[in-house]
């Protein structure tokens, strides 16, 4: 039985955390995704703890452009230094392009990693985003500029322009889920682990949804609903 998603919806537009499975022809892996929007430092304790992955935060190609940043392949290839030649991340199993971006830090915080700091430079980037809607790029580089310097503690991925029509990868998902509730299309996500040291299993993320009374997604279920949007 697919879930509902106006059901999702008004868990997104309370905050509450939802899983997102990509499908087990991709990373086979499942994220906790949170609106970057309501951030906060027992989120990011609860991402590190029961997630343990990598904690990132998401936005779309259209905001980052107005921000002048890019995929960090892009940015490498681009750099005189001769020896990303040969880092080059031509031989990813499940992908062909890496999402990820630079690394920033709110200006206010000091380490950069305690929850408390990670939190901030979250939800202040997602407070950017959404007044980088109202301002010429010139002005949102600044403003950027201003609050944050890099490299930092958070992660930032890019989705593609097309969203999940392009690519369905966790940073695709969950922007588009942010989107189809109306929010601010950023997202924070973590990939969640096992004891095994191996990507939590697809049953055990079930079962921590359950017990948690979070939303447990599959990829599928997020691109249908994009598709009956676009309609």
């Amino acid at each position: 039985m697919r879930t509902d998603l106006d059901s999702v919806i008004r868990s997104v537009r309370k905050g509450v955390p939802t899983l997102i499975f990509d499908s087990s022809g991709r990373e086979n892996e499942t994220d906790i995704v949170v609106p970057s929007q309501f951030v906060n430092p027992r989120i990011v304790r609860t991402m590190r703890k029961d997630g343990g992955g990598l904690v990132c935060t998401t936005l779309t190609y259209g905001a980052a452009m107005k921000l002048g940043i890019d995929y960090i392949v892009n940015m490498l290839n681009r750099s005189s230094y001769s020896v990303f030649r040969y880092l080059q991340p031509n031989d990813i199993p499940y992908d062909e392009k890496s999402a990820f971006s630079i690394t920033i830090n709110h200006r206010e915080t000091f380490t950069g990693i305690p929850d408390r700091d990670r939190a901030l430079t979250i939800r202040e980037f997602a407070k950017l985003l959404h007044r980088a809607d109202r301002l010429e790029s010139t002005k949102a580089r600044k403003e950027f500029g201003r609050s944050f310097r890099s490299p930092g503690h958070v992660h930032l991925l890019i989705a593609r322009k097309g969203l999940v029509t392009e690519r369905k990868g966790h940073t695709e998902l969950s922007t588009s889920l942010m989107l189809l509730s109306g929010l601010t299309p950023s997202a924070t996500i973590v990939e969640m682990l096992g004891d095994d040291g191996r990507s939590l299993k697809y049953a055990d993320a079930k079962r921590y949804a359950k017990t948690h009374n979070y939303p447990f997604l599959e990829g599928d279920d997020i691109v249908k609903w994009w598709a009956d949007r676009q309609l």
